[in-house]
């Protein structure tokens, strides 16, 4: 493995990690009607379960309402069905054309569970790209016992490596506060 390599693999290991906490905090209820929410609640359809994303188009009319208009009417009471098996805790209404979720606004308490919860998510993609930090030194270590690399280039590779990861934990630090603050303004 070369310099490049390890230098690549470490950049893409913590930029897998900011991804996936986005994701995460896209999937985190804030009190708004987000499609993020449902489109993977899973709709047994046709004899298979398949994303909701799958069987219809989700809208925002309002800032606290999710409408669901199936591709297939025969399909609203399965997706019906799906929503009220998940965990997020709203219950359709059903007018035998579309679906219409609403979500009730967030008690101070519950905003302020979440944050924690945002925090927490932070806390353990910090420690994944800490992680992803460790491996790519300990792999740039490997080079230089085969004496592929020099003590020296080893040091600059290092510090290389450790300016990566204040990057990243600006960059989660910033995903984590501005997920609080659309939780808290709500």
């Amino acid at each position: 493995m070369s310099v490049d390599q390890v230098t690549s693999n470490t950049t893409k290991d913590m930029e897998k990690t900011l991804t996936h906490l986005q994701k995460e905090f896209r999937l985190t209820r804030t009190g708004r009607a987000a499609p993020a929410l449902v489109e993977n609640v899973k709709v047994n359809a046709y004899g298979t379960e398949i994303p909701l994303k799958q069987t219809a188009t989700i809208s925002v009319p309002e800032a606290r309402q999710l409408l669901l208009k199936p591709f297939d009417l025969g399909l609203l009471k399965e997706i019906e069905k799906a929503i009220l098996a998940s965990d997020l805790g709203v219950t359709p209404q059903n007018d035998g054309k579309v679906i219409r979720l609403s979500f009730p606004a967030l008690s101070e308490e519950n905003r302020k569970k979440l944050a924690q919860s945002v925090k927490a998510k932070g806390e353990e993609a910090k420690v994944s790209i800490r992680n992803a930090r460790r491996d790519g030194i300990k792999e740039l270590e490997g080079l230089q016992n085969k004496k592929v690399i020099s003590e020296d280039e080893l040091k600059k590779l290092k510090e290389k490596v450790q300016d990566l990861l204040k990057t990243y934990e600006k960059k989660l630090d910033d995903e984590v506060a501005k997920k609080s603050q659309e939780i808290m303004s709500i």
